[in-house]
């Protein structure tokens, strides 16, 4: 057993920069390289590109990320947990395998982790009385179910360190929670159980602290002038002990900061009850960690507590919810904050008049430059120069196109100083409704596979 385990996290987000992972891999020591590429909508747009495409449906970008780096991956030993493989893992595994076998590299074990899309089952799991209500609200999945879109259950760490045990130097995941990709690695290395509250909950934190890549790193940090070299940020280093603490860090030389703050600051990052947060592998009480700072770019944790895990996991599930677009123009001086009210007032004057009319609620107007951010707090007194937005949602698609057609003529027939209007008229697309629901965990089988290029 090692006594410190390097994880580093380099994708926060699909579309984080690939960067993180590319210098993570290259600029210092590392056994293992967490990627997260899911969030809520992106489920529902690999769901569409399957359906026109049976070898899509997961994220590219990871591809792309092992086509620069693997011959350094291979050769350092860099283990790799992502959840990139979305709602199609099987077609990511076939994909990284062709590209290992184009690059000449045999013996690369690449495993998957399936199980979590749940979309096909979602009749069968209604008729046996799992209601799948909606969290939020309590309505009944029924209301929606003509137009679901992707249905996926959060699967812990447990079956990545099954995935690992089983050989695998690249673990492809679906729907794996974010935490996991830290968690898994720590219970593979440690050999923790289930019932192991405390150490799991600490593999659980410190996956949160993680995982959006360089936020815990002075990204998005309040005192942002603290914070050196933004060009070369690193991203995090999780330094893993088999005891349950843990080092929040990144590679020597990169820019970026690691204290007390920047790490809290992430560690509040979508939070409801800090004393019970939730997961599939435990509960984790975050208000339990000794969080201190022990060196340059070095903040400890240590101390966490952790209880039992839920008998239930939690479902993703997106549904088709109407439709929406939006437009914008750029409205120059002097007096261009009241000329991009009138601008506003024209166009739904004249849809109006064509019998095309919205409620309040489906329309937005946004002066940005005029306050818009913090609206009610501050307010720029008479800016030379504003962007207008103009949205509308609701569930004809038709007359969210119709809309679209007003607003490029208030280059010509509105007041002066109107410009900035590039990229078409704007069209109609889908809004993706999100349904949080839960479902017993005994209706849920998890399956690994590795296979070697």
């Amino acid at each position: 057993m090692r006594d410190k385990v390097l994880i580093g996290y380099g994708q926060g987000f699909w579309g984080d920069s690939i960067l993180g992972p590319v210098r993570l891999v290259r600029e210092g020591p590392l056994h293992y390289l967490a990627l997260d590429y899911l969030a809520e909508v992106t489920m529902s747009i690999m769901q569409k590109l399957k359906g026109r495409n049976p070898k899509a449906g997961y994220a590219t970008d990871f591809v792309a990320m092992l086509d620069r780096t693997l011959p350094d991956i291979v050769g350092k030993g860099v283990r790799v947990i992502a959840n990139a493989g979305g709602v199609n893992p099987g077609a990511c595994l076939d994909a990284v395998l062709d590209l290992a076998r184009k690059k000449g590299i045999k013996g690369l074990k690449v495993g998957i982790i399936e199980g979590d899309d749940i979309q096909a089952r979602i009749p069968e799991l209604l008729q046996n009385g799992h209601g799948l209500a909606n969290m939020d609200d309590g309505r009944a999945l029924t209301s929606v179910q003509d137009r679901i879109l992707s249905a996926n259950v959060y699967i812990g760490a447990f079956a990545v360190a099954e995935c690992l045990a089983q050989g695998a130097q690249i673990v492809i995941g679906g729907r794996l929670t974010d935490p996991a990709l830290v968690a898994g690695p720590m219970i593979h290395e440690f050999g923790w159980q289930p019932g192991d509250w405390d150490k799991l909950a600490a593999g659980t934190m410190a996956g949160h602290i993680a995982e959006c890549g360089a936020q815990c790193t002075g990204g998005n940090y309040t005192n942002w002038r603290d914070v050196q070299d933004f060009v070369r940020i690193g991203y995090p280093v999780i330094e893993a002990s088999p005891d349950g603490t843990f080092v929040v860090t990144k590679h020597d030389g990169t820019g970026g900061l690691v204290n007390r703050e920047t790490v809290i600051s992430q560690l509040l990052y979508e939070m409801g009850d800090p004393r019970r947060y939730l997961g599939p592998d435990c509960t984790a009480d975050f208000t339990s960690a000794r969080i201190e700072e022990v060196g340059k770019d070095r903040v400890r944790l240590s101390g966490i507590r952790g209880g039992p895990a839920t008998d239930t996991y939690k479902v993703s599930i997106s549904y088709q919810n109407g439709f929406k677009t939006t437009g914008q123009l750029t409205v120059s001086g002097p007096d261009a904050v009241a000329k991009a009210k009138l601008c506003a007032d024209i166009v739904w004057g004249r849809l109006a008049l064509d019998g095309c009319t919205f409620e309040d609620h489906e329309k937005l107007v946004e002066i940005v430059g005029a306050g818009v951010c913090h609206a009610g707090i501050v307010e720029a007194k008479d800016p030379p120069e504003v962007v207008l937005r103009l949205g509308v949602k609701c569930n004809d698609e038709d007359k969210v196109d119709r809309f679209g057609m007003e607003i490029v003529p208030l280059v010509t027939s509105g007041p002066p100083g109107v410009t900035g209007f590039a990229g078409g008229r704007p069209k109609a697309t889908d809004i993706v409704g999100y349904w949080p629901a839960l479902l017993r965990k005994d209706q849920v089988k998890t399956r690994v596979r590795v296979e070697v290029s």
